[in-house]
């Protein structure tokens, strides 16, 4: 079970730093830290909390993120359903936004940020697999 997770989480940290790459040096790209940071602070309201300090709310996103995905990557990604499983966390991160009351158009702004989404959540499926393979 360790290596699903070490895997997982090696594919997570591969798709962060592809996100991080593109969207700090590239326009009209997919910022999902951005859907992350507003459903942190979202949560967070319902305790009456929140994190106003910008560095510490998009550290806590990121690390929430590498955990999130690095556990979904090791239950789906190390398996047979390795690609499906990143498409379908693609197409859950441009249509599960709307629904939970959160600003969607970080990620599905356009096709371009749409397409761009699902191919870094693939890619960090894909990733996962790798590691997996090379590990077990």
């Amino acid at each position: 079970m360790y290596k699903k997770i070490l895997a997982g989480l090696g594919g997570a940290v591969a798709l962060s730093l592809l996100h991080e790459a593109i969207r700090k040096n590239f326009d009209n790209v997919p910022e999902i830290n951005k859907v992350g940071e507003e459903a942190l602070n979202k949560a967070l309201d319902k305790v009456d909390a929140k994190v106003t300090n910008h560095d510490q709310l998009y550290a806590a996103t990121l690390a929430g993120d590498v955990i999130g995905n690095g556990m979904y990557y090791a239950a789906t990604a190390t398996t047979g359903f390795n690609v499906a499983s990143g498409v379908l966390m693609g197409l859950g991160a441009i249509a599960l936004p709307e629904k939970l009351g959160l600003d969607d158009k970080p990620v599905a702004e356009n096709n371009q940020k749409k397409v761009m989404t699902v191919a870094y959540y693939l890619f960090g499926a894909i990733v996962t697999k790798f590691i997996y393979d090379k590990i077990k």
